[in-house]
Formats: C-alpha cells, sequence, structure tokens
C-alpha cells in the first residue's frame, strides 16, 4: 500500500523562509522529541497501520520545512533523530531516506495551503476510519468526549484513490476549510493542530470518541445526540482548557515513555 516518492512529482520550488535557525538547534530537537512520542504512543494504542501512516510538524523557525517519519519504518521502530527534514519540493535535508509518497503529497501540500496547520496527524486508526466508512455524519455527538470535536470536524467525501501527486494534496488541502478534523472517506482521518501537543490530544480523545460511538451503535438502541445549545456550549468549555490539557497529555506520555521506551528520545 505504501508508495516510495518520486521527485520528479513533486511541486515547484518554494521561496525560502527568511532568518532560519540551525536545523541542529534546541528547540528543533524538541519537536523531534515530541513527535517521536507521539509516533510510540499511537503504535502502543493501534492507532497506525502498517508503515503506511504519518505524521508531521512544521520544523520551529521554519515555514517551508517539515519533520515527517522516514518511508519503510513502523511507528514503534521511530526516533527523534531518525526523522526527515523535507522540503515543500520533495528534498530531504535532514535525515537519512525518503518520505512515503503520499505522506509527502498530502502533508507538503497541508502545510503548504493550510499554514495554521502546524501539525498533521494522517492515520487509518480503526474507529474513526470505521466511521468514515458510514453513511451520514461521522461523529453523532451524543457522547462528552465527542463534543471536544463539535463545530470541528468535515467530511472529505470525494475519494479519489492513493495521493501521489501534488493535485490530489492540493484537491484534500482545499475540503479543510476551517476544520481541525478531516474524515476521509473510504480512508481515515486527518488531524490539524497548531502545536505537536494539541494534535496528539485530538487524536487521542478522537478515536476514543469513535471507539465509544462504534460500541453504541453496536447494541442496536437508538442513539440521542446532545442538544446542539449544550453541545456547542461544552465545547466551548472544552476548548478553553485544550492548550494546556495537551501540554500535559504530552508530558505524561513523555514520562511513561521516558520509564518504558527511552531510546524513542535518541
Amino acid at each position: 500500500m505504501a508508495h516510495a516518492l518520486n521527485r520528479d512529482a513533486a511541486p515547484a520550488p518554494q521561496t525560502e523562509a527568511p532568518n532560519r535557525p540551525d536545523l541542529d538547534g534546541p528547540e528543533v530537537w524538541e519537536a523531534r522529541v515530541d513527535l517521536a512520542a507521539c509516533f510510540r504512543f499511537a503504535a502502543r494504542l493501534g492507532m497506525h497501520e502498517g508503515i503506511c501512516n504519518h505524521f508531521s510538524a512544521v520544523v520551529p523557525g521554519y515555514d517551508d520545512l517539515f519533520l515527517v517519519n522516514p518511508y519503510g519504518y513502523a511507528f514503534r521502530e521511530l526516533t527523534a533523530s531518525q526523522l526527515l527534514v523535507c522540503d515543500f519540493d520533495g528534498h530531504v535535508l535532514s535525515g537519512a531516506g525518503m518520505p512515503e509518497a503520499t505522506a509527502f503529497f498530502i502533508h507538503a501540500r497541508l502545510h503548504l495551503k493550510v499554514p495554521r496547520a502546524r501539525v498533521a496527524f494522517h492515520t487509518h486508526m480503526p474507529y474513526a476510519t470505521a466511521l468514515s466508512m458510514t453513511e451520514g455524519e461521522p461523529l453523532l455527538f451524543a457522547g462528552q468526549t465527542a463534543l471536544k470535536f463539535y463545530g470541528r470536524t468535515v467530511v472529505d467525501a470525494d475519494y479519489n484513490g492513493l495521493a501521489l501527486d501534488a493535485a490530489e494534496g492540493d484537491r484534500i488541502a482545499a475540503a479543510v476549510g476551517g476544520a481541525d478534523i478531516v474524515f476521509m472517506k473510504h480512508h481515515g482521518v486527518i488531524v490539524l493542530g497548531g502545536t505537536i501537543a494539541e494534535a496528539w490530544d485530538d487524536l487521542y480523545y478522537l478515536e476514543r470518541a469513535c471507539e465509544v460511538q462504534c460500541l453504541a451503535l453496536a447494541t442496536g438502541r437508538p442513539i440521542h445526540p446532545v442538544k446542539p445549545e449544550i453541545a456547542a456550549a461544552a465545547a466551548r468549555q472544552m476548548r478553553e482548557g485544550d492548550a494546556e490539557s495537551a501540554r500535559l497529555h504530552l508530558a505524561s506520555m513523555k514520562r511513561i515513555l521516558d520509564r518504558e521506551e527511552p531510546d524513542y528520545r535518541a
């Protein structure tokens, strides 16, 4: 299912951002460590699929470079130093190997076309993907966890095969609109965030919300959504504390990994 990147299909060069910091600086390294922690925990929780899924983050201080996992590695193998730094033309500026083709064309075009998306996590995690395959809106907003995403989701209904060129990446980016969560019909999900911690927090709770909804649907009993006005109010309450909660969530993950899988920092 995964494909190696063909540089000939990459988009035209972009203008370099001014005043670039050192790629080996502490801020960039911290981003590498945080992203590696997300890969490891996603693997622990079954929120990955072989070597096919990908997370990316715009490199701190660079508007046209992003960190992404290299082609051919499972999430549970990845370390901070293994992550690639790529530009929007498909060139690898740091790291060994290449990004997987769909990883490049989805993430490069998302970061280029949706600048607020500093982080983009794409997975085929099972419960969210299952709901992307069903008719109608994926989330019914019947459980409290789901309300975290009220008013923040969009459905990309136009599945068009694998994202193997810039045109398909641009089509996906255009489908985002103002959303943070993209349910990709017949495919999976993309979670967009301003920070790695916020993207991870959303990815985690999105799959939990989808899991609970799938369990509720499996009972065969009717599901009653929360009233829209209450759902909107609860969503605002949750969003007020999201940034700090996400920061603490990521910090807790890293403490666990420091005890049990400290090589993620290597």
